[in-house]
């Protein structure tokens, strides 16, 4: 069976009822926000009529801490959805050998680290820390936002927004390779400048499809073709085609860093709607599912 099928049925029968459950909550709070807003709103056009102050403040008082109360509720249903909901998917994908932290990150300079962009990362933010390990392959990844300030406007300006992925390939793997999307090539020139100082050199693997959508550089002591087989360069380009999200991915010396781009906030619930919704939970899926499948290939012929 499809693995996308297992993972829809696994949704139906576990991810499906937990949603049910807290959109139950999420009704719940905002008839009761509504309600509390109501109700003051009647008490302070109550006081314009009788016009006796401190009997209107007495009624307020207590209703308007009431419903900050019910803000919090809100709040603490919002950050609280993201952690049950990733730690199912997780289950499903591994079986509960990948620990998650919503608020924990990778760091600065493992972002640096990668050297993919080139960038001191002066605004810099990440949330959503898994980590675990796939074969012999210990990983961690979280979600990223790196800004840096603009030269041309007063404003910062998106380095890099999404998923961001930091492997182990202790005795794996040597040199640079550095997998950037052809797409992009005008706005990485200070990334290729480095790469290239550093002796690296562009590099061709004889696949028209995959050089379509992406470019390679890599110093000469690289195992390009064993690290990037045909396999690995069909996982990216599907992913691309069926996703429409940019991959980057680079191999400093026995590290392994893969950053796929994502506009929105995985995962984060709406309040003044539904979430129950198979589509937002597949998104996140399949992004992890691709992060992780990449992995898998590298740690099965690598």
């Amino acid at each position: 069976m499809d693995r996308l099928n297992e993972f829809r049925i696994y949704y139906n029968h576990t991810i499906h009822p937990e949603l049910m459950r807290m959109e139950r909550k999420r009704k719940n709070l905002l008839w009761l926000l509504f309600i509390s807003i109501f109700i003051l709103t009647g008490i302070i056009f109550l006081e314009f009529y009788i016009d006796v102050f401190l009997v209107t403040l007495l009624m307020m008082i207590p209703l308007a801490l009431y419903i900050a109360f019910l803000f919090y509720q809100i709040r603490n249903f919002a950050i609280t959805f993201k952690p049950r909901v990733v730690n199912l998917i997780l289950d499903f994908i591994a079986e509960g050998n990948f620990k998650y932290d919503p608020n924990k990150s990778l760091t600065v300079k493992d972002f640096k680290n990668s050297r993919i962009f080139s960038s001191d990362a002066p605004s810099f933010s990440g949330e959503d820390h898994i980590s675990g390990q796939i074969g012999e392959i210990e990983f961690e990844m979280s979600e990223i936002e790196v800004r840096e300030f603009s030269k041309v406007r007063n404003r910062l300006n998106y380095v890099f927004k999404g998923v961001f992925l930091k492997a182990d390939f202790s005795g794996k793997s040597r040199g640079a390779i550095y997998v950037l999307p052809e797409e992009f090539q005008q706005y990485l020139t200070r990334s290729i400048k480095q790469f290239t100082r550093e002796g690296a050199i562009p590099i061709e693997l004889g696949s028209e499809i995959f050089e379509e959508a992406f470019m390679v550089y890599a110093t000469r002591d690289a195992h390009v073709y064993q690290l990037l087989s045909l396999e690995v360069q069909q996982i990216l380009v599907d992913y691309r085609r069926k996703m429409d999200k940019e991959i980057y991915i680079s191999f400093i010396n026995e590290q392994m860093y893969v950053a796929v781009t994502e506009p929105r906030d995985l995962l984060e619930p709406y309040i003044f709607q539904s979430n129950v919704n198979f589509e937002l939970v597949r998104g996140f899926y399949e992004d992890l599912q691709l992060l992780f499948s990449i992995i898998e290939e590298f740690d099965l012929h690598h």
